[in-house]
């Protein structure tokens, strides 16, 4: 089994060092289009009616009052309950929240099974009764215990049963399956394959205790305990699962800061003699690389900028005509 310990080693390590090199993509890429979207969470007094510090006279002469609490409420309300979707698209939200909650239900189990693991290997097994060595704290190891089975079959539930409801909507529903890949089809059923084969390892493992044993061993880099063939399938694609997730769209959770805080929120005005200013100026040396009748490849931003005039609109009407 030295085979999937490396697997799972491999895995793991890949799927961090990929992430952290797409943070920091992120983190250093030019500054982008702003499209001057409002309301802004993080304005006080003016996000509620929807307005913004423009609304004032001479505002780049004023200081600016901002909140990291309005911003971190409007982000907690959609990555913890998808809010967007319940707002614009009911009836995929039912599939999705329920689908979502069960993936983070699965990464609090993986959290458990982890802290249980350290636990026994500091000589406190968990167990459904307490454990005397815990002294006072002996309320820990039959909470730990239940706290990850309940949360295990729960997410496994919750993924296996919504994870085909939203592959059966994909493929019936006419507007989603007009925008689907292929891939978006075979990421679905290589998750639903992935949970299927957990709860196949779970008729081997009713409460876990394999699990917290595999945890170990790979904490303390000792020889794996005796697991099941459905657990050995499992834990070969969950690794594989591992591996191909920060190389896919499935990731996207990661860029949710600067999706939002960089790019829909980021409202710093631009002053002369600014930080952003010195980022657009750059920005405009760029050169581009692609064709249209209104642009030539190698001119930069800035040629494209200084040639358009009040009637170019019109002039590119007249040409399409």
């Amino acid at each position: 089994m030295i085979w999937l310990q490396a697997l799972v080693y491999f895995s793991f390590t890949v799927f961090v060092l990929v992430v952290l090199a797409k943070v920091v993509k992120y983190a250093t890429m030019p500054i982008h289009l702003r499209w001057e979207l409002y309301p802004v969470p993080h304005e006080k007094g003016r996000a509620e009616h929807g307005g913004s510090y423009f609304e004032e006279a001479d505002w780049w002469k004023k200081p600016r009052e901002t909140t990291l609490i309005g911003e971190l409420k409007d982000m907690f309300m959609e990555m913890l309950f998808i809010k967007r979707v319940f707002e614009h698209k009911r009836p995929l939200w039912w599939f999705t929240y329920p689908f979502h909650t069960g993936i983070y239900l699965i990464l609090t189990w993986f959290a458990l099974v982890f802290i249980g693991a350290i636990f026994e290997i500091a000589g406190f097994p968990i167990s459904a009764a307490s454990v005397q060595q815990l002294g006072f704290l002996s309320w820990l190891s039959p909470l730990i215990y239940y706290l990850t089975w309940i949360v295990g079959v729960l997410a496994m539930a919750l993924m296996l049963i919504f994870g085909l409801g939203l592959l059966f909507r994909r493929l019936g529903d006419e507007g989603m399956r007009s925008y689907s890949a292929p891939v978006d089809y075979f990421n679905l059923l290589f998750i639903i394959a992935v949970v299927a084969t957990g709860i196949a390892a779970w008729q081997y493992d009713g409460d876990f205790a394999v699990a917290r044993a595999f945890m170990k061993s790979l904490i303390t880099f000792s020889p794996l305990p005796s697991i099941s063939g459905a657990t050995i399938l499992h834990v070969t694609l969950l690794s594989l699962l591992f591996l191909y997730l920060p190389f896919t769209k499935m990731t996207h959770f990661f860029g949710k800061y600067f999706t939002y805080h960089k790019v829909l929120w980021e409202d710093e005005p631009n002053l002369r003699g600014g930080e952003i200013e010195k980022e657009v100026k750059k920005v405009l040396r760029y050169r581009i690389s692609w064709s249209a009748p209104h642009m030539k490849p190698g001119m930069t931003w800035a040629d494209e900028v200084l040639k358009v005039s009040p009637n170019e609109i019109d002039v590119w009407k007249k040409e399409e005509k």
